[in-house]
Order: structure tokens, then C-alpha cells, then sequence
């Protein structure tokens, strides 16, 4: 059975991780956790438009490697010199991905501890929340297991959607 965590390294911006409930509970991912003080300051600003708080389950936490099953893989998402590209990374069934604050990088003892480390191949580095969706989509992608049919696009579209083709 598939398990998604990601870890949240002191996020800063109550958009940002609005916009990863968002992604956890579109790409369904089970838990989101997070260091740090800087998003408890500023979470009574937080945006979580679809109301994902309500089943993705999202908690503070001291330490990352305390919250990890001996059975899921940690993967560090960052800029690392040496890291797996992502479009060349084979997704873990069940993995904690570990991504950076907005405004600096994973401390080395998360790399040390990393069974994976992968980074974008981008010019330049992408906001946190924008790193969040890229990652589980590319999980999503490879793994072949998504619904095809109208039913979940019935299901997910806003109420003012109603295209065919």
C-alpha cells in the first residue's frame, strides 16, 4: 500500500503550505509535517481552498527522522550536488519527501540520512509549494495508477465546468 509523507523544513509562507494541503489532497498524499516556528506564527493566514486539513492529516514536529518507519524511504528534494534528476527517479511505494525552507536549504545530516536525494532540473529554484505539486505529479505520472475515465473529472471540476470534447 502506497505512503506519501512530506516533511516541511520551518516553511515560512501560510500560502505555501495552504498550496501543499492543496497538493496532498489532490495527489493524495496521507500526512504533511513540519519544523520549525515560522509557519505557527503565520498559519492563521494559511490558504487551504479545497479544505484538504480535513482529511490530510498535518502536525509539527521536532525531528524528521523520528517520524520514519523503517519500511519508507527518505528522499530529500533540494538543489545537491550529485542528486538523481527527477525525471530519472524511480519513486519508493512509500516515501517521506523532505523538502527545504523557502529561503535557504536541507541540513546535511537530512542528506546523510537520505536513501534518495533528487533534485528539478530547472534554471533556477522553484517556489516550496510549486516543488511539492512538480514532485507528487511526477510520482503520479510514473506510477500508472490514476483514474481514466470521466468519472473523476465529474468529480474534480468546479461547478462552472462543464466541458466535453
Amino acid at each position: 500500500m502506497s505512503k506519501v509523507i512530506i516533511g516541511l523544513t520551518n516553511p515560512k509562507s501560510p500560502t505555501n503550505v495552504g498550496a501543499v494541503l492543496r497538493a496532498a489532497g489532490c495527489f493524495g498524499a496521507n500526512k504533511i509535517i513540519y519544523t520549525g516556528n515560522r509557519y505557527d506564527i503565520a498559519k492563521k493566514h494559511y490558504t487551504d481552498t479545497q479544505s484538504a486539513i480535513e482529511f490530510v492529516e498535518m502536525h509539527k514536529v521536532d525531528d524528521f527522522l523520528s517520524e520514519k518507519n523503517d519500511d519508507i524511504k527518505l528522499v530529500c528534494v533540494d538543489l545537491v550536488e550529485g542528486a538523481v534528476p527527477l525525471p530519472s527517479f524511480q519513486h519508493p511505494e512509500k516515501a517521506m519527501y523532505l523538502f527545504g525552507p523557502e529561503d535557504g536549504s536541507l541540513k546535511q545530516e537530512m542528506i546523510d540520512n537520505a536513501d534518495h536525494v533528487v533534485y528539478m532540473p530547472t534554471n533556477g529554484s522553484l517556489n516550496l509549494a510549486q516543488s511539492v505539486n512538480v514532485v507528487l505529479y511526477d510520482r503520479l505520472a510514473k506510477s500508472q495508477q490514476f483514474e481514466t475515465d470521466n468519472e473523476l473529472v465529474r468529480s474534480s471540476r468546479d461547478v462552472n465546468n462543464r466541458l466535453k470534447v
